[in-house]
């Protein structure tokens, strides 16, 4: 996994001329901009005249954190880079069809227009194309060679059934949710990487440098190795021969021309931030100004913390309440995985986290919870076959990767939870318990589990506070959860309900009706609706939606307030699941997941897909969906 910069990304869309700052010291140019004491802003001209939809960005070292603010031009050159930190800035354009120009030095508070440079070729524009340009010339297995029949016949890994499943483990069901395929790291071999015979052979190498080589070699075999590695080798070597994407980008228009990007560095430059959080989502006014948390999952145990107001970072230590090795999705364990040197790196260890925090979230209090580490997987008695725990005695655990903790800004008081089930992602209820709702994240973990926060606060008993049950769909259609289910692996007995392992990856809470949604990554994925009932977990039944072509491989996703499900899909597509449009029974031995295709809709996501695929969709595969349901973004309620 190559190094990256920790950054921090706040977006705003605003009218960038209407809402520049204003007061007494207020600049106004001819072309009616006017800027404050805290802004720049002017007009952006190349040799061909006013250039509309390139970005403006200043960038200063000067605070105490790397900071820079990004705008776009509008339909006339203009631009006003609003509310900047009092520093000395470099300044400069940026666009498609552009080489960056030079760096102005300015401060606010100042009308400074800029020179933007024509790119002299093709080749040096698409330098500035994004990663998704170039990464759709990667040529993808012909549909004629699935599903593969082995290293005897055609030489593609037997488990791999159709295109799309291969092309799901090169998007975000494997390489690209690490990597940015595409950008320059990936797209060329590198000299500092080594010398070698072919590109081939340096991709060969590639795969097994780095703290995540072990699963990244673990992912290409899953591919088919050799098939994988030749396609991506020549694409290398097309691309070092001189061949450039097939399109061009489009230039920002419309509203995106009044996003508005802060940026500010954070962590350490060996650190990787998973995730990172800012308010309680159920209500944006939590934490209003106040610091952002992060979560650094496999890399360290030391979560950054920025306060955007100061321009300050700091950290906090999380720790295990017993000892326990590093260890996590993506750190090698292997000795043949740590002998090759980082081409950044060199052979220096650069991930050790023992609690490898995956998840933040605000609740109403202002407090922090993550989905972290506190012991090694075997779990305590209660959580076992023969305690007298509720959900014990229904489902007992036996390993849990991950667990729980919480941090009080105003105590600055860690408090770790053990819970029995494996933790990933985390949301809260909107209920009188502030429940605590966790999935587990691996496909293979079939049980959802949460944890009543208003009990552990006024008890501090951990084990009467949590529950989880295993994913039971109503199979036999009475309304209710019967015990005596049949296995996951048993066939449907319409006189029975069913167990089904369907580990959630995302998770989510559905004001409209309470119900829980999650993600299932398996091929071709699924989103699962649970519904806790008055006894959980009990009453705890599920419903399961398999995702129809063209979509295909849910990863993260969310839900808006009319209980509408959003998700990140691997074929390229944002999909929204609508239940309320679902003809058939949502319940009873056919609803087992092909059961409600009309409720899906698909949206092609922006840019190219690969050349070599026909199927529609998008080169392009988010990692997470998240939906902003109260119009804290400005672009309006439910937005995705």
């Amino acid at each position: 996994m190559s190094a990256f910069r920790l950054s921090l990304a706040i977006v705003f869309a605003a009218a960038l001329l209407a809402g520049a700052s204003l007061n007494s010291h207020a600049q106004q140019a001819a072309g009616g901009i006017t800027v404050g004491d805290s802004d720049l802003g002017g007009v952006v001209r190349s040799a061909k005249g006013p250039e509309a939809g390139v970005w403006v960005i200043a960038e200063t070292t000067d605070l105490p954190t790397k900071f820079a603010k990004i705008v776009v031009t509008d339909g006339e050159g203009r631009y006003v880079l609003p509310e900047l930190p009092k520093a000395t800035y470099s300044v400069w354009v940026r666009g498609y069809g552009l080489i960056d120009s030079p760096k102005v030095r300015a401060t606010p508070g100042r009308l400074l227009d800029l020179t933007a440079v024509t790119a002299p070729t093709a080749a040096a524009a698409a330098e500035y194309y994004p990663a998704q340009w170039w990464y759709s010339m990667l040529k993808i297995p012909d549909k004629s060679l699935f599903p593969g029949t082995g290293p005897k016949g055609n030489g593609m890994a037997t488990n791999m059934r159709s295109q799309s499943m291969w092309l799901a483990n090169i998007k975000s069901q494997g390489c690209g949710s690490c990597h940015q395929l595409g950008n320059k790291p990936t797209r060329v071999i590198e000299p500092k990487l080594g010398k070698f015979d072919s590109s081939l052979s340096a991709w060969t190498y590639r795969m097994q440098v780095g703290p995540a080589a072990e699963i990244m070699v673990r992912n290409i075999s899953q591919l088919d190795s050799q098939h994988a590695l030749k396609n991506f080798a020549d694409w290398t070597d097309r691309i070092a021969a001189g061949e450039l994407p097939k399109s061009q980008p489009a230039r920002p228009s419309g509203l995106e021309r009044n996003v508005v990007i802060t940026l500010w560095d954070w962590g350490t430059p060996t650190d990787y931030l998973h995730d990172e959080v800012a308010t309680d989502r159920r209500d944006p006014t939590v934490n209003a100004n106040g610091k952002i948390y992060g979560a650094t999952e496999d890399s360290t145990d030391l979560v950054p913390v920025l306060d955007p107001v100061t321009h300050t970072t700091s950290q906090v230590r999380l720790v295990t309440r017993t000892p326990v090795k590093p260890r996590g999705m993506f750190i090698s364990q292997h000795a043949e995985f740590l002998n090759q040197p980082s081409p950044y790196w060199g052979d220096k260890p650069l991930w050790g986290s023992h609690t490898t925090p995956h998840n933040p979230m605000f609740d109403h209090l202002g407090r922090v919870w993550f989905t972290s580490r506190i012991r090694e997987a075997a779990t305590p008695a209660f959580c076992r076959k023969g305690s007298e725990h509720p959900s014990a005695k229904l489902y007992p655990i036996e390993q849990a990767g991950r667990q729980l903790s919480v941090y009080d800004p105003k105590t600055e008081k860690l408090t770790l939870i053990d819970t029995c089930f494996t933790t990933h992602h985390l949301n809260f209820a909107e209920d009188e318990n502030h429940t605590l709702w966790l999935s587990a994240g691996g496909f293979r973990a079939g049980y959802v589990g949460w944890f009543n926060t208003k009990l552990y606060d006024e008890t501090g008993d951990e084990q009467k506070a949590q529950g989880w049950s295993p994913i039971i769909l109503d199979t036999n259609g009475n309304g209710r959860r019967d015990e005596g289910y049949v296995g996951p692996n048993d066939p449907v007995d319409p006189t029975k309900d069913k167990r089904i392992v369907a580990g959630l990856y995302a998770i989510a809470y559905n004001p409209v009706d309470k119900s829980i949604w999650g993600t299932v990554q398996v091929y071709p994925g699924a989103i699962v609706r649970i519904m806790p009932g008055d006894n959980p977990p009990a009453t705890v039944l599920a419903e399961y939606y398999e995702v129809p072509f063209p979509g295909y491989g849910p990863r993260g996703g969310d839900i808006d307030r009319d209980g509408v499900y959003w998700a990140s899909l691997a074929s390229g597509h944002l999909g929204k699941f609508d239940r309320r449009k679902c003809k058939g029974p949502l319940n009873g031995p056919t609803a087992t997941g092909r059961h409600c295709p009309e409720g899906w809709t698909f949206y092609p996501l922006p840019g190219p897909q690969f050349e070599t695929v026909t199927d529609p969709g998008s080169a392009q595969a988010s990692y997470y969906t998240w939906v902003d349901q109260f119009d804290t973004f400005g672009l309006g309620r439910n937005v995705p």
